[in-house]
């Protein structure tokens, strides 16, 4: 009897995504129903989960390589926003039957997971692969770790904290804007800027490990389905109210070019979400420690307003004029 032939699943794992395991004796070459990882002494794990779905989290034409980095940057600003450090991650792929027979599509997708991966120190240990006639669907479960007692929660806020905010905010949601050919007029070298936040988010890991490590945040989190929004989970999350003023709110350079071209779009710079930057509160005694830090890590950092005792107000946003800013939406909404 002849050998039985090995499925195109298998082959695929084999060729391209046992690779992306090298340093990670876990894994099991993935050849096991599961990974073993050994916990290091004095660390505790953190694990999150993020699905993006074609068509809802990135545009189908999209080049797998992007694809790739935006998966596990989003994943990647959930472990900065708690203060970890990368460890290891699963993989779970839905592939349209097109994707799954173009191997040219694959090995650029694992291209761009492998420079995701020797960047930010973590591999793959597993997951599941399978066709589907629906969109393409991917799931990362990622893991990292963090000092016993150490991470950094939502919950910490309190009255007189310093709200801030690392690089700039609606960059990523514009980017969105001009991929879909609604910001005509806009110089090559923004859109390149506006593009690049919406395709590869750049996760602030560092900041959020030593954010961590130091305790100066007393409460944190990544933007990624809006300013607002994420502001209001952190003050729900704290029982806070939080007030912000729209001129205090970090705009890049593309941006403000962005807005100049289209005003209609200024509520998309708080509401768009996409922006994977972290939001953190500290104390008024911190907030010069934090400022010290921004310069030290070459990260920028602005505050832009203050917790307030909770009266059920949740994260106001406060214009030139003095008065609250309402928007329809305020932020991306998962259902």
């Amino acid at each position: 009897m002849g050998k039985n032939p090995i499925p195109r699943e298998f082959e695929l794992i084999a060729k391209l995504f046992v690779p992306l395991t090298v340093g990670e004796s876990g894994a099991l070459g993935l050849t096991d129903d599961a990974a073993v990882l050994d916990t290091e002494d004095n660390r505790q794990l953190v694990v999150t989960t993020d699905t993006l779905v074609s068509g809802i989290h990135f545009l189908p034409d999209t080049p797998p390589h992007l694809i790739a980095a935006k998966l596990l940057g989003v994943n990647l600003s959930d472990l900065a926003a708690m203060g970890a450090t990368p460890r290891a991650y699963t993989l779970n792929a839905v592939l349209p039957r097109t994707i799954a027979e173009d191997d040219g599509w694959l090995t650029a997708f694992v291209d761009g997971l492998a420079t995701m991966q020797e960047e930010f120190s973590l591999a793959l240990i597993g997951g599941d692969t399978v066709s589907t006639n629906g969109p393409l669907t991917l799931t990362v479960c990622a893991f990292g770790t963090v000092e016993p007692g150490k991470a950094l929660r939502r919950n910490g806020a309190g009255a007189g904290d310093r709200i801030c905010v690392s690089g700039s905010i609606g960059d990523a949601a514009l980017g969105l804007e001009a991929l879909q050919g609604n910001l005509s007029g806009l110089a090559e070298d923004h859109r390149t800027v506006l593009v690049g936040h919406h395709q590869q988010p750049r996760p602030r890991l560092k900041l959020g490990q030593v954010l961590a490590s130091t305790g100066l945040a007393t409460a944190a989190i990544d933007i990624s389905d809006g300013l607002l929004a994420d502001l209001g989970h952190l003050c729900t999350a704290s029982g806070a109210d939080a007030e912000i003023k729209a001129e205090a709110v970090p705009l890049s350079d593309a941006a403000r070019s962005a807005l100049e071209i289209d005003p209609s779009l200024l509520p998309l710079i708080y509401t768009g979400g996409d922006d994977y930057e972290l939001l953190f509160t500290v104390s008024d005694s911190g907030i010069e420690k934090v400022m010290e830090l921004s310069a030290k890590l070459g990260v920028p950092i602005t505050n832009i307003g203050a917790v307030l005792d909770g009266q059920g107000r949740g994260a106001v946003l406060m214009g030139r004029d003095g008065k609250p800013m309402d928007f329809p939406e305020q932020g991306f909404s998962h259902f």
